[in-house]
């Protein structure tokens, strides 16, 4: 880490296998970054260990450095009450109603911010990135599930009970595939990258042969009886079928198909509801780019009536967002305490 003047943010971003951690200047630079294993699996009360245990660690560096650390930004998965800094509910990291913000506060001595990971993200990428020039933005972030983020003038909606975003769970399939909310035909259980990643996998092992490029093979497990391995479904990645898709494979494109067809209708629904000027779209399948963007732009259109066309683009900030804009949070904090 470069030796540095001036002020920075302690920021985090916490997943549910790892955290991204950084310090952040008040313009938006990263001056130093590192990553550590969540491991959730350990239990709730030994996260908030390992988040505290960072953060001061952080804070200890920046000093080192000749720089002062004066605020800290913590953003979590799940439901985050941000007015009263508390980490509601995430499955992820096994959180239930864990005051975070007070317990940082408490071990750093530093003003703290607490907030969501999706709508953090969603502020960086409407602040810094990619709807830095519009005014209302839609951030949409696709990977294991989907969430979003509406962000106006800068400021994100939390809703009345920090649960504002679950666009994955927009019905957009009635009767469609179980979803991990209990119900069934939600966006994120048909349109999420893991989603995709099991639809052409049950699909491959079900086919006539010839309809994909190479045959899912099985994987090998000895199953005790002493009669060696047993097969079983091997799973492909949403990327390897978007790959196979743009290469012309009959099941890779019909599965696609779908992902774009209940993509744009969940993407319709948001723009009924929110009006935008700018979608964004982030997460893994984002990565997809032409492949995805251009028959999604296309099916959206064919959706919308009077509604604007929003502009739809990728998310510009790539993994930096959640820790950038867990950095806003608590500049924005300092800024009105």
């Amino acid at each position: 880490m470069s030796v540095r003047d001036g002020n920075v943010v302690v920021a985090l971003d916490v997943g549910g296998t790892g955290m991204k951690c950084a310090l952040i200047r008040p313009d938006g630079v990263v001056v130093h970054a590192e990553r550590h294993p969540t491991e959730a699996g350990r239990g709730a009360e030994a996260v908030v260990d390992t988040i505290l245990t960072v953060a001061d660690g952080l804070a200890g560096k920046a000093r080192a450095a000749q720089l002062t650390p004066t605020a800290l930004g913590i953003v979590v998965p799940g439901i985050v009450d941000e007015t009263r800094g508390v980490a509601v509910w995430s499955a992820n990291v096994g959180f239930r109603d864990v005051p975070l913000r007070e317990l940082a506060a408490d071990r750093l001595g530093l003003p703290t911010a607490l907030g969501h990971d999706v709508r953090a993200g969603g502020l960086a990428e409407a602040r810094l990135g990619a709807g830095r020039d519009a005014g209302h933005v839609l951030f949409v972030a696709i990977g294991t599930g989907i969430a979003a983020a509406h962000v106006v003038s800068g400021a994100a909606a939390t809703g009345a009970h920090g649960a504002a975003g679950e666009l994955g769970h927009i019905l957009v399939r009635p009767g469609g595939p179980p979803c991990g909310c209990g119900r069934s035909g939600c966006l994120e259980a048909i349109a999420s990258a893991s989603a995709v990643a099991r639809r052409y996998t049950e699909l491959a092992a079900t086919e006539p042969a010839g309809t994909a490029t190479a045959e899912v093979t099985g994987t090998t497990s000895d199953d005790g009886s002493g009669t060696g391995p047993t097969p079983g479904p091997t799973m492909v990645t949403a990327a390897a079928v978007a790959a196979r898709a743009a290469a012309g494979e009959e099941l890779a494109t019909r599965v696609w198909r779908e992902v774009v067809e209940a993509l744009a209708d969940g993407l319709a629904t948001g723009q009924a509801l929110f009006d935008v000027e700018t979608i964004v779209l982030g997460g893994g399948l984002a990565q997809a780019g032409a492949g995805l963007f251009d028959p999604l732009r296309t099916a959206l259109r064919d959706r919308l009536t009077f509604h604007r066309e929003p502009r739809l683009v990728p998310a510009a900030l790539g993994d930096e967002a959640g820790c950038l804009g867990a950095a806003l949070l608590a500049l924005d904090q300092l800024e009105n305490s």
